[in-house]
């Protein structure tokens, strides 16, 4: 889906153990994405983090988590936006969901259309 100039990027952090409907919570998240249609969705993997319960997980070998972080970030229009965050309200149960505005600079495919 074309972007051009102001967009906003979500952003939610959960946990790489979080699971929806039997998948990854990120997994589900990308693949929901994508059949919206919406403009593009990254997934980060975190080395260390806490969250609302201050417990952290970490990858260190000595206090090895089962639970790191994860960040996706999906950028499209604000309308767009708004839409995918109703859905993703309804399911998500832990974690956090941030939004800001940002100015698209380069949005292309590859293809040269």
């Amino acid at each position: 889906m074309p972007i051009q100039n102001e967009a906003q990027r979500l952003r939610i952090y959960i946990g790489d153990q979080a699971r929806h409907m039997g998948s990854p919570m990120y997994q589900w998240i990308v693949e929901e994405a994508r059949r919206k249609k919406m403009a593009g969705a990254t997934v980060f993997r975190g080395h260390m983090g806490f969250g609302a319960s201050s417990c952290i997980h970490t990858d260190k070998i000595l206090r090895l988590s089962e639970d790191l972080p994860v960040v996706v970030e999906i950028v499209d229009r604000p309308e767009r936006i708004e839409a995918f965050l109703e859905d993703l309200k309804a399911v998500l149960i832990k974690g956090m969901i941030t939004l800001e505005t940002i100015q698209v600079m380069v949005y292309r495919d590859g293809t040269g259309a």
